[in-house]
């Protein structure tokens, strides 16, 4: 029977995540939604004075030194009768497999484009990746108080670059110093926007119509002029605006701002809220399952250790896929087949934590546990359901980190192990040229460093970091390890994840595509099969 609360609150419920290439903007527009929300009162930003508040989605104190976002963070507030769980992505490229992983939990995305820049090879990066799962994308042309390119360009390169479609909801008035508003294309309103020191308070905002004499006066009439033109283009050229098309990612709706000035900001949440939809069904190895489902059920999506240094406690975060969550709940770990009783349970804000009794579909939850659960595991009252496996991709830096004191050893160790499980870096076993040291692999050398500093500031360990020769690393799906290792090139490695998948390590894309010329019959993939299990 379907709990009419669970269909109500999930109704309710907008799970989404940031993305951007760096420095776009990405976590200024996260406190600002978090300011307009009403999640905090005073916003914070990552590139003000010394004695700059902390922004709320940067908890680690290396991202408080170096200033960007380097670890996912969840985040989650009401708004206009709304309940929004936002996940905050890195921001830098070193860390994009963290943010797929978060791609997966997500029902849509803001994607955040500096105006001055446009569409950059981050961005692209993550956009495929929506692309592939067909998530809605919501686009917010930031930075307009800085001179950006033409308007009527970035349009087009929307759809040149991502062949995405794309409506404007609303349109700017002038950009960099000249920048005092948006029209609203919808509603034919212009909202005119006041400048506040940092903008750490909400914009005082006026609305008015195009043809007012407030609106004439403020704006340069060349760039009045310039506005009506380019929306009268946008009517004659854009066609319909297609809700479908934007819940399939085939659309999307583009709003212009200015986070750091709060411009646009409001616009872009209630827009958000108006065009996109609650949680869905979700895929699961037996079939799909609804969100009103009966049962309880979710995954791991991120694993995160010392969020509270003083308890070494490992937080594990979940997608709520169907039915209610209570607290104290007694689940099914469909990996292992044991039960897992749920009473730890918290709303993550930052380092802030709040006790979740009960959750549905949509949203996030965070649970400090001893318990086994890794990344992609899945947690159910029923032991039929069962979610595919988060994928894995391809790390393009190798090295080994060995400690660097034998007294420290076993805090070395110790912090090696809590690391590992939260997949900063992949860990491999290195068959030839054999290794007893795991053979770590990351996407860029930023994660060593994380790697490096976490080890010493949460567990007290020094240690020394040896880089390989690998660049590229493949998965094997047609052939044992004795084959390979019959067959493997000089230069080249041998290796086993950490679920027992054989992979190849090469030193160049000439190596690699060498041999795939020589050994014809050898499958290799960058993102390996997922290894299903059975539910008991």
């Amino acid at each position: 029977m379907i709990d009419p609360m669970i269909t109500k609150e999930t109704a309710r419920r907008r799970t989404f995540a940031i993305i951007s290439h760096p420095d776009a903007g990405k976590t200024t527009l996260t406190e600002k939604l978090l300011l307009y929300g009403g999640a905090i009162g005073l916003a914070g930003s990552v590139t003000a004075s010394k004695r700059k508040r902390d922004t709320s989605s940067d908890w680690m104190e290396l991202e408080k030194k170096r200033g960007i976002s380097i670890s996912s963070t969840v985040l989650q507030f009401d708004y206009d009768g709304f309940r929004l769980n936002l996940l905050d992505t890195p921001g830098h490229k070193d860390f994009s497999e963290d943010t797929y992983r978060v791609l997966m939990a997500v029902d849509a995305v803001v994607m955040v484009i500096d105006a001055g820049k446009g569409i950059e090879t981050q961005t692209r990066k993550l956009f495929e990746i929506c692309r592939k799962r067909g998530i809605p994308i919501f686009t917010f042309m930031n930075k307009l108080d800085r001179p950006s390119r033409p308007l009527l360009g970035l349009m087009d390169e929307l759809e040149t670059v991502l062949n995405l479609k794309a409506y404007p909801i609303n349109w700017p008035l002038g950009n960099g110093p000249d920048f005092k508003g948006v029209y609203d294309r919808k509603n034919k309103q212009v909202h005119m926007f006041e400048r506040l020191a940092k903008g750490a308070y909400r914009a005082p905002v006026s609305v008015h119509d195009l043809n007012d004499s407030f609106v004439k006066s403020n704006l340069h009439e060349s760039v009045y002029k310039e506005v009506v033109e380019e929306l009268e283009i946008l009517d004659a050229t854009q066609g319909e605006f297609d809700i479908k098309q934007v819940l399939t990612g085939k659309q999307t709706p583009v709003f212009f701002g200015s986070a750091a000035n709060n411009f646009g900001v409001e616009l872009l949440l209630r827009g958000f809220l108006e065009y996109s939809t609650g949680p869905s069904p979700r895929n699961s190895l037996n079939g799909l399952v609804p969100v009103a489902h009966p049962y309880f059920s979710a995954f791991v999506f991120k694993v995160q250790t010392n969020m509270n240094p003083m308890h070494r406690d490992k937080v594990v975060f979940v997608r709520i896929c169907s039915g209610k969550f209570m607290r104290n709940i007694t689940v099914k770990h469909a990996r292992t087949g044991e039960d897992i009783k749920l009473s730890d349970s918290h709303n993550i804000f930052g380092r802030d934590r709040e006790i979740v009794n009960e959750a549905y579909p949509g949203d996030i939850v965070g649970f400090v546990t001893k318990n086994d659960l890794k990344i992609g595991d899945t947690i159910t009252e029923d032991p039929n359901i069962v979610y595919g496996e988060i994928p894995r991709f391809a790390p393009e830096s190798f090295a080994f980190l060995e400690n660097a004191v034998t007294s420290g050893y076993k805090a070395f160790r110790k912090g090696m192990d809590h690391l590992l499980a939260e997949n900063i870096v992949q860990a491999f076993q290195l068959k030839t040229p054999r290794n007893s040291m795991p053979l770590l692999g990351a996407v860029g050398p930023l994660q060593y460093e994380v790697l490096q500093y976490r080890l010493k500031d949460e567990y007290g360990a020094e240690s020394n970091l040896n880089p390989m020769p690998w660049k590229i690393l493949r998965w094997v799906e047609s052939h044992t390890e004795e084959q390979m290792l019959a067959i493997l090139p000089n230069g080249a490695g041998l290796a086993l994840d950490d679920q027992d998948r054989l992979v190849m390590l090469f030193p160049t894309d000439w190596s690699l595509k060498y041999f795939k010329e020589t050994q014809p019959t050898v499958v290799l993939v960058d993102s390996p099969a997922i290894k299903h299990y059975q539910s008991t």
